[in-house]
């Protein structure tokens, strides 16, 4: 019996441990999300006002943004260097998210996400990776993409088929 009893009283320390470090390891996944929500929407926002500093400042120093052309693969001092002029006129560009889908890892150090987007190209998808120094999240790569329609994507070849030559012939060089 006292085997039977000391084994039970072991086994609840056991879980109490591990449930007080789940609490301080880290925010529940909830809280993570909207975390994550707010922050991806105070980036498009920023993008909207044109506020550089306020945008760039969300992406990580290594982060990547890989836009809708195949050339588009730039590391963020590269895209500050495209994007300045936009930012400078005041008018950037303006994404409003329609949907969006977060997910956190186990650990709950990196988050990914998948969004759906109302831009000037109509609808966009979007997706990304976020990863967390300290207490605070970073932008690590970001994919901005246009959805074609299945029932469409026989014509978007035929357009591509026409420029994908080109655009090999400048990725060789």
């Amino acid at each position: 019996m006292k085997k039977y009893s000391f084994l039970t009283i072991f086994v609840i320390f056991l879980f109490n441990c591990s449930q007080n470090k789940q609490k301080t390891n880290g925010k529940s996944i909830s809280l993570i999300k909207s975390d994550v929500n707010l922050l991806l929407n105070n980036w498009h926002k920023a993008a909207a006002d044109a506020d550089f500093n306020g945008y760039f400042e969300k992406m990580d120093s290594i982060s990547v943004y890989i836009g809708t052309d195949a050339t588009e693969n730039w590391t963020k001092k590269q895209f500050q260097n495209f994007s300045k002029p936009y930012f400078e006129k005041g008018k950037a560009w303006s994404f409003k998210t329609l949907k969006r889908n977060i997910y956190v890892s186990k650990l709950q150090e990196v988050v990914w996400f998948d969004e759906l987007l109302d831009t000037w190209m109509g609808t966009c998808r979007g997706s990304g990776v976020l990863e967390k120094n300290k207490d605070t999240w970073k932008i690590k790569h970001y994919v901005l993409s246009v959805p074609i329609p299945n029932d469409d994507i026989n014509d978007v070849i035929a357009v591509k088929k026409k420029n994908d030559s080109i655009l090999l012939n400048t990725l060789m060089k």
